[in-house]
């Protein structure tokens, strides 16, 4: 079963960063985002959240961690954090008020065990979305992640040449 199987026919609003999509999952292998129709095939390569995906021919391998009501996505060196909320859900929830774009700190986590080869920001600087604060070695592959936002570097919670988990804080950057 491919994971979106058990969600044909809905719509979804999908957060990523801080920009929102709307997602209409109308039947398998097709979906509708903002207005545009998609080719869409996933599939799960291992048991630890590595996917292959197939987005209108173009072929992707993303690295996905769930967490507390989101998703982190490694996808070609840049990790995104991703909500999806059903449409149902997001009505609900800005009835009561409970919606809100996604904002304040954010911690970088290592999406993989590996060795930090070089952290090239300081507490303190300013980054831009996608710029690069992290370069991560694992399975002898450098990765370089990448701001998730613009804002400044609260936190760098590691040194070259560190080993890390997967899910380990590398450092955190607040959109102030």
């Amino acid at each position: 079963m491919r994971p979106y199987d058990t969600i044909l026919s809905m719509k979804y609003v999908t957060v990523v960063g801080e920009r929102s999509y709307i997602v209409d999952v109308e039947r398998e292998g097709e979906i509708v985002q903002d207005g545009v129709t998609h080719q869409l095939d996933i599939r799960a390569i291992d048991q630890e959240g590595l996917y292959s995906l197939l987005v209108d021919n173009k072929s992707y391998e993303a690295l996905v961690e769930e967490g507390d009501e989101q998703l982190r996505v490694l996808i070609d060196g840049a990790m995104y954090t991703v909500r999806v909320i059903d449409e149902r859900a997001k009505r609900l929830a800005e009835a009561a008020g409970a919606y809100a774009a996604v904002g304040g700190e954010q911690g970088i986590k290592s999406p993989m065990p590996g060795l930090i080869v070089t952290v090239p920001v300081q507490k303190g600087d300013r980054v831009k979305k996608g710029q690069v604060v992290v370069v991560l070695e694992s399975m002898k592959m450098e990765n370089e992640l990448k701001s998730p936002r613009d804002g400044v570097v609260t936190a760098v919670k590691v040194t070259a040449r560190q080993a890390v988990e997967q899910g380990q804080v590398l450092l955190t950057v607040d959109d102030k």
